[in-house]
Formats: structure tokens, sequence, C-alpha cells
């Protein structure tokens, strides 16, 4: 009889952005011999293609067409398995999870992770009008709360009113060494920086990534480079209206966009750098793959954690404010001062290794699953 504490990893579905990326190397990583693994995927019924997930990891796909139409299948689920713990990784499944939570059996942990600068996101728009509300009254039901960067969790608390002693400032796990395995094992490419620099932009379509502010700033940046193209890597809502603005912009013959990757690091040899030029932003795991390999960053100052994160720091330039104009010049600074194929340490990153953030989340877990009911 196994008697590890049962973990469920919640998340509305994988092959998706960062945060999924989070909860499928959490997945990956937490220790079989220490917890009885499951994840459940509200709004998938099968893996996506490229994703896959280790044999002792149990898995839900629960198959609701929304996040919330999965209400009665999650239900069930956690009355079934009767976890120690839940673990949720974006925000409308965090809703869901301690929404839920009083029907939930009564020893069953939660513990929410924030992909998200809250007072960010609820200015930005785009989101009902009462999800503030939500936050306000639902994230006081969490055990724990998980932010990314200590700004985000500032922020949270102060935007919600909870105490700091219920969040904790957590790194997200990055594989780095297996990214750079995979990187140097790579046929050889030859990058033709100095005659065509190749940018490189990953996340989802989506308003709030500002790719629409990127093009018009890469159409400023091809007056002085003509030859400066971009990768775009990544699917979402606003694809279509991007390829328009292409269009509109004359860029059809220097944009590319190449769908959704589950490795996004095949694209990282060919690149110049990578750019971010994200409106609003937590911290994004793109980012952090990036700087594993040592791709110079190019980034909007899309939140204060990342700005923290990020100043200062060699092979670095951050744009002073969110505009097109200004993600321009910080590109066009960059690509003046960068050597062909130059790549930096960042060693800022290695506080994300798996060896350093994965103890610390079954830490948060031990202590958690130990609280009093």
């Amino acid at each position: 009889m196994n008697l590890s504490p049962k973990l469920l990893l919640v998340i509305p579905h994988l092959g998706g952005g960062g945060a999924e990326r989070v909860m499928a190397q959490l997945a990956q990583s937490l220790s079989a011999q220490k917890y009885e693994l499951h994840l459940a995927l509200l709004t998938q019924t099968e893996l996506p293609a490229g994703e896959m997930l280790p044999p002792w990891v149990h898995l839900h796909p629960l198959g609701a067409a929304r996040v919330r139409g999965g209400a009665v299948r999650l239900l069930r689920l956690v009355r079934r398995l009767k976890p120690n713990l839940i673990l949720s990784g974006m925000f409308h499944a965090n809703f869901l999870v301690l929404l839920l939570r009083s029907f939930f059996p009564p020893a069953t942990r939660i513990m929410v992770r924030q992909n998200g600068t809250v007072s960010s996101a609820l200015d930005f728009g785009g989101l009902p009008w009462y999800t503030r509300l939500l936050y306000r009254q639902l994230y006081r039901r969490a055990d724990r709360i998980i932010c990314q960067t200590p700004a985000m969790a500032r922020d949270l608390s102060q935007e919600l009113g909870l105490l700091e002693d219920r969040i904790t400032v957590l790194r997200n796990p990055v594989d780095l060494e297996g990214i750079r395995a995979s990187i140097n094992s790579a046929p050889s490419r030859q990058t033709a920086f100095s005659g065509a620099p190749q940018l490189l932009a990953i996340g989802r379509l989506s308003r709030e990534k500002g790719f629409d502010l990127l093009l018009c700033a890469l159409a400023l940046v091809r007056v002085e480079i003509p030859n400066a193209s971009l990768v775009i890597a990544g699917s979402g809502p606003e694809e279509a209206a991007l390829k328009v603005e292409c269009h509109t912009l004359g860029l059809d013959s220097a944009v590319h966009f190449v769908g959704y990757h589950a490795h996004p690091w095949t694209q990282f040899p060919d690149a110049a750098l990578i750019v971010l030029p994200s409106r609003h932003e937590g911290l994004p795991n793109a980012l952090l793959e990036a700087a594993a390999v040592g791709l110079p960053i190019v980034a909007m100052p899309a939140s204060v954690g990342l700005v923290e994160l990020l100043e200062g720091q060699p092979g670095v330039w951050l744009a002073h404010e969110i505009t097109a104009e200004a993600l321009a010049a910080s590109l066009l600074a960059a690509l003046r001062t960068l050597r062909q194929a130059e790549r930096f340490a960042h060693p800022f990153v290695e506080e994300f290794r798996l060896d350093r953030a994965i103890p610390a989340f079954e830490r948060l877990i031990d202590q958690t699953i130990a609280l009093k009911p």
C-alpha cells in the first residue's frame, strides 16, 4: 500500500506558455519516491504532440470545454483521490480550485501559484469586472500562495490585502542543464548575424504579450538594418491580426510565424538575441530558457520583478518605457554592440536550476501538508 502523500497538480492544459511548462516541469521533477504524483488537465483529453510525462505521473485529462466547465469532473477526481495537497498553476484554475474547496475532503491542503502581477493584469483590462473580487475573496482560502519574485509577492499582498506570511517566493524550476545539453548536441549551424540578424520572440500571441509593439519596432529597426528578421514562436488569439499587421507594415518576408514549440530552445542557435515585448509580464520561462544558453536579451520593463532581475546585467538591454519606439531603440543599441553569435554567462539564471528550485518547492509542500486543519 502506497503511503506517500498524494499531490494533485491542476492546470487548464499543457502545450501553451510558461505557466504550463512550469507545471509540466514540476510533474517531471518532484520526487517520485517521496510523493504519489497526479496531474489534472481541465480542458484536454490527451497530452498534446511533443509533450511527455514520466510513467510515474498519473494523468487525468478531464476534457471540459472551458475551465469552469470542469468543476464537477474536478470535484469527482478530488473526492476519489483524496489528495493531501492540490497545487494549481494559473489564476482561472486557481479560482476554480478555491471555489470548490468547501466540497473537498477537509484534510486537503491547497497551494496556488500566481503566474503574473495582479495589479498589472487588473489594470490592463480584458478581464471580467468581477475578477478583482474573485482574487480578493478566493485567494484567502489558499493555504499558501506562490509568487515568482519578491515584487510580485509585495504587489499581491497590497492589492488583495493578504498577510505576507501566506505568500512564498519560489523561483521557477528550469532544466538549465537539459536545455544546454540539447543545444550542445544539436548539429552545428552558422548564424549569419553580421549580415542578417535574426530576432527571436516566444510566447502566447495575445495582446498583453506586446507582439504588435514588436512588429512596429522591427519596422523601425529595419530602416537602419534592412536585413533584420524576426521569428515568432507561439500561437494564440492575436495570430491573424498580427499577420495582417505584418502585411500593413511591409514585413511579410521579414517575420516568420513558426507556431507553438514544446521545446522552444530549438530556435536558439539561429537567434542573434531574444526579445520580450510584453506590456505586462511576471517572469517568463522563455526568457530564463534563453538566458540558460547565453542569448542576449532585449526586454520591455514589463514588471518590477523583471526589472529587478535584469537591470544592469551584461548582455541585457531594457527599454526605458513600454512603447514600440523605446523597444526599437533598445534593439538597435543591442545590434550595434553585439558581435556575431555573441553569448553571455547570465549568472542570474542559476538560481532557477532544478537542483535549487525543486527542493524549495518540496520543502513548502511538506510544510503545507503538515499544517493543522
